[in-house]
């Protein structure tokens, strides 16, 4: 039986956090939110989850530095960044990291669906057993 992909969604405003959240719910996805990526990095209770979706802007660290310190742990996780600052040396530093995406906020619902079906069929392939044959 498969279990209901967790998605952390990461972000210091309030109001994105709650409509991605419900985004992401109505997608079928458990979902946990995060007001900080140290808030993130300090919830020790939780396993990892399938895909952190983060904003690239934020106080005291940015989701640029979180990639950075999740790497930095041994912890592999798709990362979905989005950002009301697009620059491209930021896109082009997280995406060599290897972010499975970079979004320009305003986010479209749709963006993100298809981001995240694509990061969960990406992780259901490397966990599948290769077929018998």
């Amino acid at each position: 039986m498969n279990r209901t992909p967790t998605i952390a969604i990461i972000d210091d405003d309030d109001g994105v956090r709650t409509s991605l959240s419900s985004l992401v719910r109505s997608l079928g996805h458990d979902v946990r939110t995060y007001g900080s990526a140290h808030e993130f990095l300090d919830d020790r209770g939780h396993g990892d989850p399938d895909c952190v979706i983060t904003d690239i802007q934020m106080p005291q660290m940015s989701g640029e530095q979180l990639q950075a310190e999740l790497i930095a742990a041994g912890r592999s996780l798709p990362m979905i960044f989005m950002t009301a600052f697009p620059a491209a040396a930021t896109r082009n530093r997280v995406m060599a990291m290897g972010a499975s995406a970079f979004l320009d906020k305003p986010v479209d619902g749709d963006a993100i669906a298809r981001c995240l079906a694509a990061v969960l069929e990406r992780r259901n392939t490397r966990r599948d057993p290769p077929p018998r044959g």
